[in-house]
C-alpha cells in the first residue's frame, strides 16, 4: 500500500460565511442559555416609539445589551430607568444583524438603586440643600446674544447640531467654542476649567454659555454629574443652558444651570430666535411708533391751532409787533454806533502799525547786518595781507637757515671729525694714536681710529 502524502491527510478546510457563522453560534448559545436570570444596573435605557425597551446591563467589569418586548414589558410593575439594579429573565442569543450578544429579556424584577444613581441621588440632595438649585438664582437668557460660548467636543454631533441651528436662526451670530473631553475620567476637570475660563479676566466676553453633549449611558454623561462642573456652574459669570443627552436624561447639570434644554439642537433653539422674528417685531415697532408720532402731532397741532384763535394770543401778537419794530430801531441804532466805533479802531490800527513799521526791529537789523558784512570782509582783507607778509618772512627765513645749513657745507666735500665722546675735534692734537673718532659726512658718518701724526 502506497503512503499518502502529507496533503491528502489534512482533512478539508471549511469556510464559514459571517450569516452561518452567526446562525451557528445563535444556535448554540440559545440551547445553553435558553432560561437564565442576570443581575445587574440599568444603563443607557432607551424606549422605542414601538414601545420596544432598549438596554445595558452591567456591573463593575462587564456589560450586556438587552431587549424588551412590547409584548412583555406592559405587563412590568417596575419603571425601568438609568441607575436601576435589577434582576432579569431571559435568554441569551446573537443579535445577527450586527453580531452582538444580547439578553431577550421576559421579565425584570426591581432589586434597588445602582452604586452611580446612589451618587447621582446623594450629590442632588446635598447641592439641593446648599441652594444651587433654587430657581431665584437662576437668570433669564438674553434676549439676544452678541456672542455665544460653546463647551463641548469638536468632534461630536453635539456642536455640529449647534452651529447648524445657531447659524440657520442667526447668521451672523458669533461663536466661540471651547474644546473640551465630555467622557472619561478628565472630562469634569476640563468642563469646569472651561466655566471658570470665560469668568476669568482678559477673556473674550461672552453673552451666553452653552455646554453639554449628545446622548450616551449614565457612565458617559456623568462628568455632567460632577460636583466640580456643578460648583463651577452655578459661578459661571453669565447665563448657561445645559444640554447633556435627550429628552429623558437629566444630570446634576440641568438642575444647577440656569436652563435646560432637552438636546444639543434644543439649546441652540432656545438660545437665540430667528433673525426674521427680530426683524418682523423691529418693523412693527418701527409702524406702531410712527402711527402713535403721527397722531400726538395730529393732537398738538389742533391744540395750537385753538390755542392760536384765542383773544388772548392776539392781544399778544399785537405786543409782539409793537416790541419788534421797536427792537428793529434798537438794532439799527446799535449798528450804526458799532460801525462809527470800528471805524475809530480802524483809523488808531493803522496809526499805530505805521508807527510800528518804521520802528520795525526788522530794518534795524537789515542795517547792522549790512554793517557787519562790511566789517567783515575788511577783517577777512586784512587777515589776508597779515598772512601773505608772515609767508613772505617765513619764505625768507627758510632760505637763510638753508644757505647757512652745516650739511651744504659737508656736501661741498667738508667732513666734521668727533671724539668718542661725541665733542667736535678742531685740531689732530686732539687726537691720540688709536683714539677712536667719529667722521661726519654730508651722506652719513664713519667711524674710524687715529693713527700717529705725521
Amino acid at each position: 500500500m502506497e503512503p499518502q502524502s502529507e496533503l491528502e491527510l489534512t482533512p478539508p478546510r471549511r469556510v464559514w460565511t459571517v450569516s452561518g457563522l452567526l446562525a451557528q453560534l445563535k444556535q448554540g448559545l440559545e440551547r445553553e442559555f435558553f432560561d437564565v436570570w442576570i443581575e445587574g444596573e440599568i444603563s443607557n435605557f432607551h424606549q422605542a416609539a414601538s414601545r420596544h425597551c432598549y438596554f445595558t446591563l452591567k456591573d463593575g467589569q462587564s456589560q450586556l445589551r438587552a431587549a424588551l418586548f412590547a409584548s412583555q414589558a406592559r405587563y412590568l410593575r417596575v419603571k425601568l430607568r438609568d441607575g436601576l439594579q435589577v434582576r432579569v429573565r431571559g435568554r441569551v442569543s446573537v443579535y445577527e444583524a450586527r453580531g452582538e450578544l444580547q439578553c431577550y429579556v421576559e421579565h425584570v424584577e426591581a432589586l434597588g438603586r445602582g452604586d452611580l444613581q446612589a451618587a447621582f441621588e446623594a450629590l442632588k440632595e446635598k447641592l439641593a440643600q446648599q441652594g444651587l438649585f433654587d430657581a431665584a438664582r437662576k437668570r433669564p437668557l438674553p434676549a439676544l446674544p452678541r456672542r455665544i460660548g460653546l463647551i463641548t467636543s469638536p468632534r461630536g454631533a453635539a456642536i455640529a447640531d449647534m452651529v447648524r441651528v445657531l447659524h440657520r436662526r442667526f447668521p451672523n451670530l458669533d461663536l466661540l467654542l471651547y474644546p473640551v473631553a465630555v467622557q472619561g475620567e478628565a472630562a469634569a476637570g476640563e468642563i469646569a476649567t472651561a466655566l471658570d475660563y470665560f469668568g476669568a479676566p482678559g477673556a473674550p466676553p461672552v453673552d451666553l454659555l452653552i455646554v453639554g453633549r449628545g446622548g450616551g449611558s449614565l457612565e458617559d454623561l456623568w462628568p455632567f454629574n460632577d460636583e466640580r462642573v456643578a460648583r463651577a456652574l452655578a459661578r459661571a459669570p453669565v447665563p448657561v443652558i445645559s444640554a447633556v443627552g435627550h429628552e429623558t436624561d437629566f444630570t446634576i447639570a440641568d438642575f444647577v444651570a440656569d436652563l435646560r434644554a432637552p438636546t444639543p439642537s434644543a439649546a441652540a433653539e432656545l438660545a437665540v430666535r430667528p433673525k426674521a422674528e427680530f426683524l418682523r417685531e423691529q418693523a412693527a415697532l418701527r409702524r406702531h411708533l410712527e402711527q402713535a408720532m403721527r397722531y400726538r402731532l395730529l393732537r398738538r397741532r389742533h391744540e395750537l391751532n385753538d390755542l392760536a384763535r384765542h383773544r388772548a394770543f392776539y392781544a399778544l401778537q399785537q405786543r409782539m409787533t409793537q416790541r419788534g419794530q421797536r427792537l428793529d430801531e434798537l438794532t439799527h441804532r446799535l449798528e450804526r454806533a458799532l460801525r462809527r466805533q470800528l471805524e475809530r479802531l480802524e483809523r488808531r490800527f493803522n496809526s499805530a502799525a505805521a508807527q510800528a513799521r518804521r520802528q520795525d526791529p526788522r530794518l534795524r537789523l537789515a542795517v547792522a547786518r549790512t554793517r557787519m558784512e562790511r566789517l567783515q570782509e575788511r577783517l577777512t582783507g586784512l587777515w589776508r595781507e597779515r598772512a601773505a607778509a608772515r609767508r613772505h618772512r617765513l619764505a625768507a627765513a627758510a632760505a637763510l637757515i638753508e644757505e647757512r645749513n652745516p650739511l651744504q657745507v659737508l656736501r661741498r666735500g667738508y667732513a666734521l671729525v668727533f671724539d668718542a665722546q661725541g665733542k667736535l675735534a678742531t685740531a689732530p692734537e686732539a687726537f691720540a694714536a688709536g683714539d677712536a673718532l667719529r667722521i661726519r659726512f654730508a651722506a652719513g658718518w664713519l667711524d674710524a681710529q687715529a693713527g700717529p701724526r705725521r
